[in-house]
C-alpha cells in the first residue's frame, strides 16, 4: 500500500456523487417517511463506511492504473459496475420516482443503487490490494445495501 492522491479513486467518488447530488432534488414520493424508521445499527455502519471509503479511495494511490495486467481486468469490471450505476440513476430519473423505482434491481442486481456502487469499490479494493478499503467497503454494504433492503420491503407492502 502506497500513499499518495488516487485519481481513479477520485473519478470513481465523482460517478457516485453527482447523481446523488441531482437525486437530493428528486427524492421519491414519501422518502421522508421511510427514512425516520431506518435501522439505528445499519445507519452507523453506512456512516461509517461512507466516510471511510471516500477517504481511504482518495489517499493511497494504488488505485491509479500503473501498468495493464491481469489486475487491469479487476478495474474494468468495477469500472463497468460504476457505469451501470449511471444507468440505475437515469432510468430513475426518467420514473416516477416512487419509492419502488428507488429500490428497483437492474439486470437482476437487487436494490442496485445500493449494491452496484458498493461491488466497484470493493472491487477498486482488491485491484489495489487495499485491504483498509476492502473492510470500509463491507462495513458499508452492510450498512448501506441493509436500509436499501428494508425500504425495498416496507416499498413493496405499500
Amino acid at each position: 500500500m502506497h500513499f499518495g492522491f488516487s485519481y481513479v479513486g477520485l473519478v470513481f467518488l465523482l460517478i457516485l456523487m453527482v447523481p446523488n447530488i441531482i437525486w437530493s432534488k428528486n427524492k421519491p414520493k414519501d422518502y421522508d417517511s421511510f427514512s425516520k424508521n431506518e435501522n439505528k445499527a445499519l445507519l452507523a455502519f453506512e456512516r461509517i463506511g461512507e466516510i471511510a471509503v471516500s477517504c481511504l479511495s482518495l489517499i493511497f494511490s494504488d488505485f491509479n492504473i500503473n501498468k495493464l495486467s491481469v489486475w487491469t481486468i479487476i478495474l474494468l469490471i468495477a469500472f463497468l459496475l460504476m457505469l451501470l450505476y449511471e444507468v440505475y440513476w437515469i432510468r430513475y430519473f426518467k420514473s416516477e420516482k416512487t419509492m419502488k423505482d428507488m429500490y428497483s434491481s437492474l439486470f437482476g442486481i437487487p436494490v442496485a443503487g445500493a449494491t452496484l456502487p458498493v461491488l466497484a469499490f470493493l472491487l477498486l479494493g482488491i485491484y489495489g490490494k487495499n485491504p483498509p478499503l476492502i473492510i470500509a467497503t463491507v462495513v458499508l454494504g452492510i450498512g448501506h445495501i441493509g436500509i436499501h433492503l428494508n425500504h425495498k420491503k416496507e416499498a413493496e407492502n405499500l
